[in-house]
């Protein structure tokens, strides 16, 4: 199973990126997906989740500003970034709760994944 991450760069304050990430691999089922991200100097902190029931969660310092989405059939989940702020900038890395499958078609349990990072820089 891999996540590629994608949409990271440099952009002004008050600006908008959209971060998308897609997993692929031998998958069985995808419980969540979600954006973690790490500043420097600082711990990884979750940024937004989605299940794939739908139900979402967000940081307080995101919310009303970052909208998390996910396309199910190809477990894809993107993360639109708008009214962007300095603070903001760090290395944001996808996250995946899923079922992957093994040998003979029998689900692996349940385990998290990670993208490779992907770098936003916010200009003030």
């Amino acid at each position: 199973v891999q996540l590629q991450a994608s949409g990271g760069g440099q952009v002004r304050a008050e600006g908008s990126l959209r971060l998308t990430c897609a997993a692929s691999g031998n998958i069985f089922t995808v419980r969540a997906m979600g954006w973690y991200r790490q500043a420097p100097g600082k711990q990884r902190e979750l940024v937004a989740s989605i299940t794939s029931g739908g139900t979402t969660d967000y940081a307080d310092s995101v919310k009303g500003r970052f909208t998390i989405s996910r396309d199910n059939a190809n477990n894809t989940v993107f993360l639109q970034m708008n009214t962007l702020k300095a603070e903001d900038t760090a290395i944001y890395f996808c996250n995946a709760r899923l079922w992957a499958l093994q040998a003979l078609g029998v689900p692996a349990p349940l385990r998290e994944y990670w993208g490779q990072g992907t770098q936003v820089t916010v200009s003030s």
